[in-house]
């Protein structure tokens, strides 16, 4: 694993120096959706389940922003890489394996859906949208949908050969994603497939955990979302090396 740890050192090195742009990206549209459906649409709407209609979405964007973060990190980001740049061949004549390389790019995408999480945290904090000293907490879950999120974008990745097939991932898997996973409104508004099919939606979970912690509603249930996030990861955690390494060692 060493060599995973060189090529996120790596990638952190580039995104130094442009993590600016990174941030404007990841973390602006975020809060242009809290500020219109919270300051717009939820003077309209009244409390739900016991909080404010901001106070109900606002963790939620902590998520959003660890799942954008995660996404196109892993799909854009690794495309690039990989077909334009030719950056993850040209480190592979270094010491390190594909398997190492692979798990970097899962690493460098984890630690961009964490760091851009935090960051929504902080200013949502800031606002006093962020009742509960629990919501210290959300960091560290973070990992698991930052996991999740990263494995998926990679595998998806590593099966296209064109940069314009990503728009399809990005519009009937992310979109629907967090269209229907909790975020605006309660899930269980929603028809009862759909709600049976949400327990397949990774978002959901990640929004069902950040807000229990943000607003202190502590439940055993939480555990269930984390289970469930960890056996996604265990599941696919292999997928992502069987997939990228014909890529790599053509």
């Amino acid at each position: 694993m060493i060599g995973a740890f060189r090529v996120l050192s790596r990638h952190w090195q580039v995104f130094a120096r442009t993590w600016l742009h990174n941030l404007m990206f990841n973390v602006a549209e975020p809060l242009l959706y809290l500020s219109a459906l919270g300051f717009g649409l939820g003077m309209l709407i009244g409390d739900i389940e016991g909080v404010s209609y901001l106070q109900f979405i606002a963790p939620g964007m902590v998520a959003l922003s660890a799942m954008y973060s995660a996404t196109f990190e892993c799909t854009y980001g690794t495309f690039l890489r990989l077909h334009y740049q030719k950056t993850l061949q040209a480190i592979l004549v270094g010491p390190v394996t594909v398997g190492e390389v692979i798990a970097g790019e899962l690493l460098y995408g984890m630690f961009k859906s964490v760091l851009f999480g935090v960051v929504i945290l902080i200013v949502v904090s800031i606002l006093g949208l962020v009742p509960a000293v629990t919501a210290v907490f959300i960091p560290l879950f973070l990992v698991l949908p930052g996991a999740v999120f990263s494995i998926l974008a990679v595998c998806y990745t590593a099966m296209i050969k064109n940069i314009d097939q990503l728009n399809y991932y990005i519009t009937l898997a992310i979109m629907p994603f967090f269209l229907f996973g909790g975020l605006y409104f309660p899930v269980g508004n929603l028809p009862d497939w759909v709600q049976q099919l949400n327990w397949l939606n990774p978002l959901y979970h990640s929004i069902e955990v950040c807000r229990a912690l943000a607003l202190g509603q502590i439940s055993d249930r939480l555990w269930v979302h984390v289970a469930v996030l960890s056996a996604m990861i265990i599941v696919l955690a292999r997928l992502p090396l069987r997939l990228m390494k014909n890529r790599l060692l053509v």
